[in-house]
């Protein structure tokens, strides 16, 4: 026999009903404890859970604020979602994870009814027989796949002049906090369905700022990990060398959660406890590092400086302030020579492995397709990155290649290793990006400035939390640390976060006030 009981969460009354088939409405902008905790006393279940969010989805994807973060739906949430409900009552709870929403970028391959596509017209429609590795860790840990996130086309990767967020088969995905402006990419959709409430978790994946800059222009937590902590089978790619798969959630907490789930065994073993056990611990620091290169570009982040270095000067910690903050130009100009070599080796291989069709499963039919349907397949901007990952030849140039690898990842790892390991620093903490800009097709996007790159090329990990707003637009900071220090990097994280107190649910500003 079913009962229906009534009880409350959060402040707010919630009648879950198994007697009714619409859900109570839930509170707003849950964070994964009280998610948890609900659902082992009973006050909520998974199905509940999904057809809010599924609801929220609904009201503000392609209608309502027309936020475009989604492409598809999991057709299939709900019964999966109903299915964990009788597990959990039955006694079975297979991780943290259990019955919680995900939303993945996608660029991930799903095995069931979503396509996987980059964005990319060329890809419309294409199922994969497999999941991603990452997606059967999620499965097995009993998460529930909600939905497809918009990006930027091919992870960002397509031409110059790209716009952020705009994809030829989701458009232009917004930022919720003020709708004329970007969300940054390419894991627009990813961050702006967790601002927006559209899920609980979402996954992004990065090569350069591909999570960190989302994250932080929408006013939540990215995480991108050390190298090869996540696996990147089953992704699109850009590069190997740099990409990989992160948590974005809307506070640090439920981001660890997430990662937690998505480790490779080897990784896990390597940190040999999860690492969501680490956010409530005190970061056990002696120095730390903060940039204060961008104060006079972005006045907002000034106080913020301020008061961190009063926070950690209080706690004893030794605090070195940075004015100079510039990667060398070669290591740019390395690393661009090492994405369109890798670009043309990697992805031609997934085309092929994943059984795109034979029409578009090389570089040079990607290339023609997009020329013969123009204005339908390459909308504002070009495909000048696919045209020379075209050109290059495997062979012919593995030697630069080759030599520009070993440059970026040398030049990197000795800017980061002056701090965290000539001087001992247990992180650096640095703005993350500058404000969002304007959506404008005819521009593409106006980058004030961003700080991932470091860390994104020498693979070493970084967490952008909520800092402060510049008007109605959210700041984040990055801390970057060395590899398989994500333990110290999330008390950190999470020390920072309740000391800033930063985050504000989105108020879907429709012009610049």
């Amino acid at each position: 026999m079913v009962l229906c009981r009534r009880s409350v969460l959060l402040g707010t009354l919630l009648f879950l009903s198994a007697c009714s088939e619409q859900p109570a409405e839930l509170p707003g902008w849950m964070d994964a404890r009280s998610v948890l905790s609900a659902l082992d006393r009973g006050e909520l279940s998974s199905e509940v859970l999904v057809t809010y969010y599924l609801n929220n989805i609904d009201r503000d994807n392609r209608q309502g604020h027309e936020l475009a973060a989604i492409i598809d739906v999991n057709a299939d949430a709900l019964v999966q979602a109903r299915a964990l409900d009788v597990e959990r009552a039955a006694g079975t709870r297979r991780s943290a994870l259990h019955g919680l929403p995900v939303v993945l970028k996608a660029n991930i391959a799903t095995a069931d009814d979503m396509p996987t596509t980059a964005g990319a017209l060329a890809l419309r429609g294409h199922l994969t027989d497999r999941d991603a590795a990452l997606v059967a860790q999620l499965r097995e840990a009993g998460a529930i796949i909600l939905a497809k996130a918009n990006l930027s086309e091919w992870a960002n990767f397509r031409g110059q002049n790209s716009i952020s967020g705009w994809s030829a088969l989701g458009g232009q995905t917004r930022n919720p906090h003020l709708l004329t402006h970007t969300p940054c990419g390419s894991s627009a959709g990813s961050a702006v369905a967790v601002a927006a409430d559209m899920t609980l978790l979402a996954v992004g994946t990065e090569t350069d700022g591909s999570i960190m800059c989302p994250a932080a222009i929408n006013g939540i937590v990215g995480i991108k990990p050390t190298r090869g902590s996540v696996s990147g089978d089953g992704i699109i790619p850009i590069a190997s060398a740099q990409d990989i798969a992160g948590p974005m959630a809307r506070n640090v907490f439920d981001a660890a959660l997430l990662l937690d789930g998505m480790l490779t065994s080897e990784a896990r073993d390597r940190f040999a406890r999860p690492l969501v056990y680490s956010v409530d611990q005190t970061p056990d620091l002696q120095k730390v590092v903060l940039v204060r290169a961008y104060d006079e570009r972005e006045p907002a982040f000034t106080p913020v400086f301020e008061q961190l270095t009063a926070m950690f000067e209080s706690r004893g910690v030794e605090v070195v302030q940075l004015t100079e903050w510039q990667p060398p130009r070669e290591m740019g100009a390395a690393e661009f020579e090492v994405l369109i070599y890798e670009f043309r080796r990697d992805l031609e291989q997934w085309l092929q492995d994943y059984g795109v069709a034979d029409e578009v499963n090389s570089f040079a039919e990607l290339v023609a397709f997009n020329n013969a349907r123009d204005e339908e397949a390459l909308g504002p901007f070009g495909q000048e990155y696919l045209e020379q990952s075209a050109a290059i030849d495997l062979d012919t140039d593995m030697a630069s290649y080759q030599a520009a690898l070993a440059t970026s990842r040398e030049l990197a790892e000795a800017m980061l290793n002056e701090f965290l390991q000539v001087q001992g620093a247990d992180a650096i903490i640095l703005p993350s990006y500058s404000k969002a800009w304007p959506i404008d097709p005819d521009s593409g996007d106006g980058f004030g400035f961003g700080t991932s790159g470091p860390a994104a090329i020498s693979g070493y990990p970084s967490i952008t939390v909520p800092a402060t707003f510049s008007g109605n637009l959210p700041l984040g900071i990055s801390v970057v640390g060395l590899p398989w220090s994500e333990a110290t990097l999330l008390s950190l994280a999470a020390e920072l976060e309740r000391e800033l107190d930063a985050w504000q649910a989105p108020q879907f500003v429709t012009a610049t006030p």
